[in-house]
């Protein structure tokens, strides 16, 4: 009777439910997980992203799985557990062959992959090959509502600092207000890495919930009569003098001019811009660069975002996710996207009471990241009040200069505190 005793215990051992018994708080990670994929697989909301992220959180949060990361302290130290006896050892000493076999799987696709920096560059440059710059190129000015819209980053980072976090830990927060979150990742990844994963499901959460924030924003700072304004009809009433005779030849010099001059002025910008902008360029030159445009655009950038979804996930197990700190994180996260659309709102509204011709308050709104999302969002909220009422292609202005915008506001966040 004890020999089948000491089976059936070894048996409960061998499995993960008495590492839930002892600690519950798995339980609310798997429920983070499951409402993650909801979003993504049922609600459609960046399934791209919230698909990898959420299955990377739930793998990495069953005990004796060995799929969570373990995030090195400020010195570099981690414990690694081999037959039974822990130590801490320097990550950043341990040969990638060592990390695979003393720590997993994921930890070696998270310090080759993440914390070397290497995908959030390849996936802007896959961005970049992705988007069009011809709406922005057509309505320049109407990009400064696209740098307005980084306020948001910094009035976060203020309130942080006065709240407790540290100077690294506040630009790793405020940046969630770029919406964007590959230079989120980044620029944590530079700043504050072991608060990688409570940004960054932060960050692409809030993102994947654009069509909840900019109609809640709108409805309390802009009045019917603002979103009625007809942007077509405004063109008619006053043209814009300077006209374009020849878009493809600025399309290609733009990338060029853009990497150079950010190169100068924030060179810690170069490795996010310079390459959303190299790949933008690959696809404007067209046919004889056209492979080069197919693999930053669907092979490379589909691969890089399967593994920064399932890393990202993989930081956040239950000790590094479930602390007050975090939820100051998320609650900040969201005051900093709030932001960000607002004080495009307010610039456009500053503008408004100086020139003639009057821009929609929704155009500042997409002043932030999360291309396209947050231009067809705003257009539905246009032609809600006026069925002919298109405003994508301005918003695409605004929409398109804030994912640079937040680049090279992460560039300087990175040059002063990092």
């Amino acid at each position: 009777m004890e020999m089948i005793y000491d089976i059936l215990d070894k048996l409960y051992q061998m499995t993960a439910f008495s590492a839930i018994a002892e600690n519950p708080l798995f339980i609310v990670m798997y429920l983070l997980a499951f409402t993650l994929l909801y979003l993504g697989i049922v609600k459609k909301y960046e399934p791209l992203l919230l698909v990898p992220i959420a299955f990377g959180v739930l793998i990495a949060n069953f005990p004796g799985g060995g799929m969570g990361v373990l995030q090195a302290n400020s010195e570099g130290m981690v414990p690694v557990t081999i037959n039974g006896v822990t130590t801490m050892r320097n990550i950043y000493e341990m040969p990638l062959h060592e990390i695979a076999h003393d720590l997993g799987l994921m930890n070696y696709l998270y310090y080759a992959l993440i914390k070397s920096g290497l995908l959030p560059p390849i996936i802007f440059m896959g961005v970049g090959a992705l988007t069009d710059f011809g709406p922005m190129l057509r309505n320049l000015k109407l990009a400064i509502f696209g740098a307005a819209a980084q306020m948001g980053i910094f009035a976060v980072l203020l309130v942080a600092l006065l709240v407790g976090f540290t100077p690294q830990e506040a630009g790793s927060l405020g940046i969630i207000g770029g919406a964007d979150g590959p230079t989120a990742i980044f620029t944590t990844i530079k700043l504050a890495p072991h608060l990688l994963g409570p940004i960054a499901i932060a960050a692409y959460s809030y993102m994947a919930l654009v069509p909840v924030i900019i109609p809640l924003v709108v409805k309390l700072l802009c009045s019917e009569k603002e979103l009625r304004i007809n942007m077509k009809e405004q063109d008619k009433l006053y043209p814009d003098a300077l006209e374009i005779k020849n878009i493809r030849v600025l399309k290609i010099i733009f990338p060029i001019a853009v990497t150079t001059i950010v190169a100068i002025f924030v060179p810690t910008a170069v490795s996010l811009v310079g390459m959303l902008m190299f790949g933008n360029l690959v696809k404007e030159i067209g046919n004889d660069t056209n492979r080069l445009f197919d693999a930053a655009s669907n092979g490379i950038m589909n691969a890089a975002t399967i593994f920064l979804g399932l890393c990202v996930g993989a930081t956040m197990t239950v000790d590094a996710f479930i602390n007050v700190q975090t939820l100051g994180i998320v609650a900040g996260g969201f005051c900093a996207f709030a932001l960000s659309i607002a004080s495009g709102i307010c610039m456009v509204k500053v503008w408004n009471l100086f020139a003639k011709k009057k821009i929609n308050p929704l155009i500042g709104a997409t002043g932030l990241s999360a291309v396209p999302m947050a231009s067809r969002v705003c257009n539905g909220i246009s032609t809600k009040y006026d069925p002919k009422n298109h405003v994508l292609n301005y918003c695409m202005s605004s929409n398109i200069s804030g994912v640079i915008g937040s680049a090279v506001a992460a560039g300087v966040l990175i040059s002063f505190l990092g």
